[in-house]
């Protein structure tokens, strides 16, 4: 059975004061990271490359599994699905915000959303990553453990994680 999410509004960039995990029913796990737009990251027109979002949103993911004590699920949670619509671009020096929530959590799978905010709060990519847990050794995808199911769906915002 698939838990539905709700969604709440993060924080603007540059107020990164420490949050608490929240409890309760439908209070799925999320977390906003910041990130400077590198040199790397930009193409040759100069604003940051569609790859850069698949990055910065793994990297999100990482920050919420540690937040989470979920590091173990590394190596057994293949992506199966990612997509995005780029809506406004990005160049070199700037401060984006990346919230990733859960969205929905099915019997082996786990819907991400995220949204990539520019620092006036403009959304500049958008979009969904699907990914399944696999135990270690198993030939396909494996139920989520009880307790790994009850922190992607209860555990409500976590603290962000800032750049300088």
């Amino acid at each position: 059975m698939e838990t539905p999410v709700t969604h709440r509004a993060t924080p603007p960039i540059g107020s990164c004061a420490e949050g608490a995990a929240e409890a309760g029913e439908a209070n799925p796990a999320r977390i906003v990271i910041e990130r400077r737009v590198e040199w790397p990251d930009t193409d040759a027109a100069g604003h940051y490359h569609h790859s850069t979002v698949v990055r910065w949103v793994e990297a999100a993911e990482a920050a919420l599994l540690r937040r989470l004590g979920l590091a173990h699920l590394f190596g057994s949670t293949p992506r199966v699905h990612f997509e995005a619509d780029y809506r406004a671009r990005l160049w070199f020096g700037d401060l984006v915000r990346v919230e990733l929530r859960v969205d929905k959590v099915g019997s082996t799978s786990l819907h991400y959303a995220f949204t990539v905010r520019a620092q006036d709060d403009e959304t500049a990519a958008a979009g969904r990553m699907v990914i399944a847990h696999s135990s270690a050794r198993a030939s396909g995808s494996t139920p989520w453990p009880d307790e790994v199911r009850e922190l992607f769906t209860k555990a409500g915002a976590q603290a962000p994680e800032c750049c300088g």
